[in-house]
């Protein structure tokens, strides 16, 4: 079922707003308004108000937003890997075992990699904090990959579930060419004080393949083996996510009391802190690892505002967020929040811009279309919420965090 009106949070259909944005600037949307079926458009936008409490009550506003649509989700499904991995070592309620533990990852199966050492992480050795913290500021993809080996394919699907996350399919590492099985197992872990192992995991297999029941047939082609398969390319196997579910985890992530209990995760206040500052982080902000603003400029993994622009983002404006590019995908989950102007809104969108609709032949319009979409996208709403009527300003300290760890002065290059 498509949710093509707006509705609020248990109230009933209304005017479709975000049409209707949409619509008001035919500069920005028109070319892709006029064909937004091929490009498989989704926008879930969510108006936050705040009452006498500051407790935010939330507006939903949908434009085709189907939770059977399949769409590749690329790296967005990292949010999901960095909550259940946080939660994971909370529960386990071990004495000195934190996301600041030292660990090493073994390999004893085929397709699996060790991890002894990250020069980048404080320390030089792994840790499941620094892990995460590179997932969102740069979307590392081999920082994903450990997290998903940390919790195990098996329990990220088993954990969501029970938290009533449905239709969720994590079933693949990102950017490795392995196969099911490979996919299946996972690497063993020890976790360190000094010489001391903390806790040892041992590999782990899923003993059930996770699958979808039917084929997911898209595209007229793809590229297999260095070759053009004329057929169109099955995502059956691949991940999924759908957009309501990622804006459900996202504001379970910043707004954990707003959910209810059942979709939490169990983590300490330090970890939503800490999660808070990471996923609003721009890479020039890090001490550890230390990133090229040339190449990781601020907009690097912020597309819906900034992400058609390598300009430096305004101090007072944060994107708590997570991005995916792939297979012409091009997808935000995020939370924008400007601290002065007291803005703040969820967007979660999805655009396909893959015009020959051949897959992995690396022939997408993301800069051409995609990046230019989001940008607008997130720039129409902005402007919306500053005209926006609101009872109450709200207050926003909770998201007013010490983002710079480079010492050097607020917003400053």
């Amino acid at each position: 079922m498509v949710l093509m009106s707006a509705c609020a949070s248990g109230g009933r259909a209304q005017k479709n707003l975000v049409e209707d944005l949409l619509r008001s600037r035919p500069e920005w949307f028109a070319s892709v308004l006029e064909d937004v079926v091929r490009y498989e458009v989704q926008i879930l936008y969510t108006q936050i108000d705040r009452d006498g409490d500051n407790s935010p009550r939330f507006t939903r506003h949908a434009y085709r937003v189907d939770p059977t649509a399949y769409f590749y989700p690329a790296s967005t499904v990292k949010l999901a890997g960095a909550l259940l991995a946080l939660e994971k070592l909370h529960t386990l309620d071990i004495e000195g075992l934190d996301r600041d533990t030292p660990l090493a990852i073994g390999a004893d199966y085929s397709g699996q990699t060790e991890a002894t050492i990250d020069e980048t992480a404080p320390g030089g050795r792994p840790t499941i904090g620094h892990y995460v913290k590179k997932v969102f500021l740069v979307s590392d993809n081999d920082a994903y990959n450990r997290l998903y080996e940390f919790v195990g394919q098996e329990a990220m699907n088993e954990r969501l579930r029970e938290k009533g996350y449905a239709g969720v399919r994590l079933i693949h590492r990102l950017s490795v060419a392995l196969d099911a099985d490979e996919n299946r197992h996972t690497n063993p872990f020890s976790f360190f004080r000094g010489d001391e192992i903390l806790y040892r995991q041992h590999a782990r297999i899923n003993p059930q393949e996770i699958r979808a029941p039917e084929p997911i047939l898209r595209g007229v082609g793809h590229i297999a083996g260095g070759e053009l398969i004329e057929e169109p390319k099955d995502f059956a196997g691949s991940n999924f996510l759908s957009i309501d579910v990622l804006q459900r985890l996202l504001r379970s992530a910043l707004f954990p009391e707003s959910v209810p209990d059942q979709q939490r995760f169990d983590l300490a206040e330090s970890d939503y802190r800490f999660l808070h500052q990471v996923m609003g982080m721009r890479p020039r902000e890090s001490r550890r690892p230390v990133y090229d603003p040339e190449e990781y400029h601020d907009s690097y993994v912020k597309y819906v505002l900034f992400g058609d622009s390598k300009e430096p983002m305004p101090d007072s404006i944060r994107v708590l967020n997570k991005v995916g590019q792939a297979y012409g995908y091009l997808t935000d989950n995020a939370y924008v929040v400007d601290l002065d102007k007291g803005v703040e809104f969820l967007l979660t969108v999805v655009i396909s811009v893959n015009d020959n609709r051949i897959f992995n032949d690396d022939d997408y319009q993301y800069e051409e279309v995609g990046l230019p979409f989001l940008g607008n996208l997130g720039r129409v709403i902005y402007d919306h919420e500053l005209r926006r009527p609101r009872d109450r300003r709200p207050d926003l300290r909770r998201f007013a965090l010490d983002y710079d760890e480079t010492g050097s002065a607020r917003g400053q290059r």
